[in-house]
Order: structure tokens, then sequence, then C-alpha cells
């Protein structure tokens, strides 16, 4: 069978005019959409920069955009062939809801890594307590959050459960007070007590003038009188300072005389 191009160009010459205006058209607006769309991620990139965006977060955000921008081109362009753009945005929803569903637990910690590093609760080097779980913070990733104990153990979390929770940062200010309770028996001076506290207070050079340091009596408990004390020092100095105190205030209170009293219970006995 012989195939007549000639034939073939004069039936159907409008259409195939029309054909090749259309896929012009379509190449032409896939063309200048890139480009536009590579002007726009630029101008995105540039902004976050400006706005001091956490590294990590950008790659992402940039990507999300140009990946949104690219599809809504491939919509244009189809439909400047003259395919029609409902069926695609049908598929593509349908992919979307799919994806979603196989990756929910991925998505949420997604997101929550992307709140985290938009909200920054956190950065790398603080100290934290999040799900229970207290330690330095290693890395932050879009996924999951790295923190390293005290005791040398190294958790992963993901970001979704993170995001989530209450999140306590120990690191983001600069001073922190300390808080501690001494009990001392009924029969102690309570006076002097105050007065041996004060002075070990005023004897540790950790410890801020300013805030000034309270001394108090918190509790009439079952078994003691419990003073507590309050006073400022910088972060760095918490924990050296916190278990220094404890072993100081003991050693101080058996030179001066004044006790810990044990938990006591009076037991009656009565005869038959």
């Amino acid at each position: 069978m012989n195939f007549d191009l000639q034939k073939l160009w004069e039936e159907n010459q409008g259409a195939i005019i029309s054909t090749g205006l259309s896929v012009l058209y379509a190449i032409l607006i896939l063309v200048v959409g890139m480009a536009i769309i590579k002007k726009i991620v630029k101008t995105f990139k540039k902004v976050l920069l400006k706005r001091g965006v956490d590294e990590t977060l950008i790659p992402v955000l940039t990507g999300l955009t140009k990946g949104m921008l690219v599809v809504v081109l491939l919509i244009a362009v189809t439909s400047a062939v003259g395919i029609e753009a409902t069926g695609l945005v049908a598929i593509l929803g349908a992919a979307g809801l799919a994806i979603g569903l196989a990756l929910q637990g991925s998505l949420a910690n997604f997101a929550g890594g992307i709140l985290i590093l938009a909200l920054k609760p956190f950065k790398n080097g603080d100290v934290i307590n999040v799900n229970g779980e207290t330690g330095a913070v290693q890395s932050i990733s879009v996924v999951t959050t790295t923190l390293k104990t005290p005791d040398n153990r190294v958790i992963y979390m993901g970001n979704g459960s993170v995001a989530g929770s209450t999140i306590i940062n120990f690191s983001e200010e600069e001073d922190r007070r300390l808080d501690q309770v001494y009990g001392i028996g009924y029969g102690d001076d309570i006076g002097k007590a105050k007065a041996v506290l004060k002075r070990i207070i005023d004897e540790e050079p950790r410890i801020m003038k300013d805030p000034e340091s309270a001394i108090l009596v918190s509790e009439l408990g079952d078994n003691a009188v419990s003073i507590s004390i309050r006073c400022w020092c910088k972060g760095s100095d918490y924990w050296p300072l916190h278990f220094d105190m404890i072993e100081r205030v003991k050693l101080t209170f058996d030179k001066e005389g004044i006790s810990f009293p044990y938990p006591q219970r009076d037991v009656h006995l009565h005869n038959q």
C-alpha cells in the first residue's frame, strides 16, 4: 500500500498546522516557564537566607516550591497541546493521596522537622528535655533530632513526636536558678540554720549577687522543718554547683551541730 504524503497534507493541512502551532506554543510555555521558575526559586532562596532561616530547611523549602511550580507548568503545557488537564489533576491527586497514606509516619516527621527548623525551639548544642529524655542536641535534620545524654547514649527521635511534645530548653537562657531544700530537726535553731546557709551562699563565687538569693522556711513536715534556698548562677555552673552545695551544706551542718532528722514514727503498745 503506497503512502501518499502529498494527499495526507492536502486533506489534513489545517489540523497539522494547528497541531504544530500548539506544540510550538507548548514548548515556548515550557522553556519560558522553566526560566521563570528558576528565577522565582533563586529569589525565594535569597529571601530565606536574608530572613535567617535554618540552612537545613532552605533546600527543602526551595525544592517543594520548585516541585509545585513545575506541576503547575506541566498542567499549563498539556492544556496548550490540547490534552484535558482534569484527568492529569485527578491522577496527580490520587497518586498524592496514595503516597501520603503509605508514608503517613514519615510525613508527620517531615512536617515536624519543618516546624522545628522554622520556629527554632532549640539548636545544636542546647541541652533539652523532650519525651522524658534529657540530653544535648547533636543534630537536627528534617526527619529526626539526635540527642546525646550525659551517660553517653545517643537517642534518635522522630521530629513528629518532638514537635508534638513539651520541650524544656535548659540552654536558651544564660542564667539559671538553683532551688534546693534542706530539712532540719524541730529542736534545731531555725535562725542559726538560715545564717549558716547564708554564709555558705556568700562564700560561693559561682552564686550571683544579683538577683539576690533567698532563704525561706518552706514547710513544716512530719519529721523536719524544710528550709529552701533559691540562688542564681550561670547555666554552665548549674550542675557542678548543685552537687557541691549539697556536700558543703551537709559538712557544715554537721560541724555546726545542726541535724538532718531521719523519718521517724512513734509506736504505742497497749497491754491487754
